[in-house]
């Protein structure tokens, strides 16, 4: 299955879930409720970045980092 361009700005975090599970810690890491709210299929990264009042590409490059360091222990 192809994963879904994740630097696509439309990409629901639901599906950011879905193809890359790695990508919570982030979230988790700032109390983010994002992975297990029901709005997840229709909010972005930049809406979450919004709401909880982070810097968007330093987010967006973090979770990006974990999903990478996932891929190289195999996850």
């Amino acid at each position: 299955m192809q994963h879904p361009d994740i630097n696509d700005p439309s990409l629901p975090l639901s599906v950011l879930f879905q193809h890359w599970p790695d990508a919570v810690a982030p979230f988790f890491a700032r109390r983010m409720l994002c992975p297990s709210c029901p709005v997840a299929r229709f909010y972005t990264i930049a809406d979450a970045c919004e709401e909880y009042g982070l810097d968007e590409p330093v987010f967006r490059a973090e979770i990006i980092a974990q999903i990478e360091t996932a891929k190289a222990k195999g996850r």
